[in-house]
């Protein structure tokens, strides 16, 4: 998305985890949250490139068997584009900016290409078994979260799991046990502290999937960053309560414009990367 004015900056916006397509919507809801932010950035006159991920949108035939996917196949991805974009004579300064597992996506794409800004948004500031472990002991008791949490400790050792029970098989079917394995392997923490460019480090405290402690976890290990909390933002970055079922409605709501806290910390902290 260009802006009517010529600029020397582009953002790479890199969605969130399952089949989000450039717009960040998924089978969890249409929430156009990802568009959203490219028009901000258009009206801050700043291009942008988004991109459905693989299986989702435009890439349907761009996806990789289950069994064989990687989290490294993400960052691959990223980079890809990251160089077409720095490749690219028209733009000067390239940002990053990453949405809930597309945080840590940029944080490690951002290694390998230079780049002049990351922004994180609702990213974890956890490896993926504890964040796992959290998401299910709020919604699992008994021998079901028992399970789960034995599944967990087996794929952060590396090792897959035979047998999962039905109702934990969305999470852990055989299929998707390497993809986690490799997820496992990175520590968000651990990425950000890699980086030596500027970070905007964002969270919500209705945020049902990703917590505000994660947010200062990545803030309190990052060599440069600014770290923002918005009252009443949740993981689709728009205004909701904390109740559960109303909070989630808001995951189906495309023309639920983003919170106006957010736009106005982007549009500060772009503002201090030109100078103003």
């Amino acid at each position: 998305m260009l802006p009517e004015e010529e600029t020397d900056t582009v953002a790479l916006i890199i969605p969130g985890s399952g089949p989000t397509d450039r717009n960040g919507n998924s089978v969890a809801g249409t929430n156009n949250s990802l568009k959203m932010l490219a028009e901000l950035l258009r009206e801050e006159n700043i291009a942008s490139l988004r991109y459905d991920k693989r299986g989702a949108g435009l890439n349907q035939e761009a996806i990789i068997n289950e069994e064989d996917l990687f989290f490294d196949d993400f960052i691959d991805d990223a980079v890809f584009w990251l160089e077409k974009l720095r490749a690219d004579d028209r733009f000067e300064r390239l940002i990053v900016i990453g949405h809930s597992q597309g945080s840590l996506v940029g944080m490690t794409a951002a290694q390998q290409v230079e780049v002049d800004a990351l922004v994180s948004l609702a990213g974890a500031g956890r490896p993926l078994n504890q964040v796992l472990q959290e998401q299910l002991s709020a919604q699992l008791d008994g021998e079901l979260l028992a399970e789960a949490k034995q599944i967990i400790e087996q794929l952060e050792n590396g090792h897959q799991v035979d047998d999962v029970s039905q109702p934990l098989q969305s999470t852990f079917r055989k299929s998707v046990q390497p993809f986690l394995i490799s997820w496992m392997d990175y520590n968000p923490t651990t990425e950000i502290s890699q980086l030596n460019i500027p970070v905007l480090i964002i969270n919500g405290t209705t945020d049902l999937q990703v917590s505000v402690e994660d947010a200062k976890m990545l803030h309190s290990k990052a060599h440069n960053s600014e770290l923002k909390i918005i009252e009443g933002m949740n993981h689709v970055l728009k205004s909701a309560p904390e109740e559960r079922s109303e909070n989630l409605k808001t995951y189906n709501q495309p023309n639920l414009p983003l919170a106006d806290e957010l736009k106005e910390s982007i549009k500060v902290f772009l503002g201090k990367l030109d100078g103003n």
